[in-house]
């Protein structure tokens, strides 16, 4: 006998906001635990944009992600969601009236947000499959890029080695280009250092923008993308412009900008760690919070 729960998943983060909600398959007779994607909703506020430019949300976008919550709320309703749970990383953490914002939400939408920090963010997304992709007998650089930080975490032989999130985001990249380089170069002598001695090291590389760039290149789920592949792919979409990204690879206005920066972070990942090859599950922070909402890790 089967028995299935609804839980949902809010991601507020530096370019989208997500609302994921999954069904929870409990099989009695087993004790098997299936997870399954019911709906995912995404809407493209850019928080970032205003965190990393002016350093709090404006009013414009405070409005906007309130009327999501409200949205979402509704959704959650519809659909019977029994139990959820809200996160904001970067954008949210760094503005200077993140507080007054989730207050404001709380009060207007009944929503409450938890603003989360690096390492917080990298715990949540470590409960996702993540472990059941990795081979015990390999090394792997995992790579986070989101709108507004990067997490970056070193497996080897199933355990973690070490991990850190990074100020380096691609909406962070759009607006700070100039004000990151300290942190560009702590982030590769970290890679550097950490991945020293490790042998045929892969990627795993998780975010919007590379699971666009895979379904791109048209491979079969579970394959991996070649250092090379991603190379050439980055100079490709580099030497397009914004409106041709647009028209010719049907990319949303949201990701035609963002595409190039997330891809340089990947590129460079790979370099740094001589890795040729990065696999790419669809596995996030949404995802992550599901599975630690169930097994009660996080309330």
């Amino acid at each position: 006998m089967i028995r299935i729960k609804k839980y949902a998943a809010i991601d507020i983060g530096s370019n989208a906001v997500r609302l994921l909600i999954s069904d929870i398959i409990e099989n009695e007779e087993n004790d098997k635990v299936k997870f399954k994607k019911s709906a995912l909703v995404r809407v493209p506020i850019r928080l970032g944009e205003d965190t990393f430019g002016i350093g709090e949300i404006s009013e414009k976008n405070v409005t906007r992600l309130t009327d999501a919550m409200n949205a979402f709320q509704l959704l959650m309703s519809v659909h019977g969601v029994e139990k959820y749970k809200a996160c904001a990383t970067s954008a949210m953490r760094d503005a200077s009236n993140g507080k007054y914002v989730i207050d404001r939400i709380l009060k207007k939408t009944g929503i409450k947000i938890d603003i989360i920090d690096g390492e917080i963010e990298a715990q949540i997304i470590a409960t996702t499959d993540l472990g059941e992709l990795l081979d015990n007998s390999k090394s792997y650089l995992y790579v986070d890029v989101g709108g507004g930080s990067t997490e970056m975490t070193i497996y080897k032989k199933g355990n973690v080695i070490n991990s850190k999130s990074f100020k380096v985001g691609t909406v962070r990249m759009l607006n700070q280009k100039d004000a990151l380089a300290d942190i560009w170069d702590e982030m590769k002598e970290w890679v550097k250092h950490n991945t020293k001695g490790l042998k045929n090291i892969s990627l795993i590389g998780s975010g919007g923008n590379i699971n666009k760039i895979y379904k791109m290149s048209g491979r079969t789920d579970g394959s991996p993308l070649s250092f090379i592949y991603m190379k050439a792919n980055y100079k490709y979409l580099k030497a397009m412009t914004y409106e041709e990204r647009i028209s010719e690879l049907n990319l949303n206005q949201d990701r035609a900008d963002v595409i190039i920066p997330a891809t340089k972070i990947y590129v460079s990942a790979m370099k740094w760690s001589d890795a040729k090859k990065i696999y790419v599950p669809k596995i996030g922070l949404s995802d992550g919070i599901v599975k630690s909402l169930y097994a009660g890790v996080i309330e």
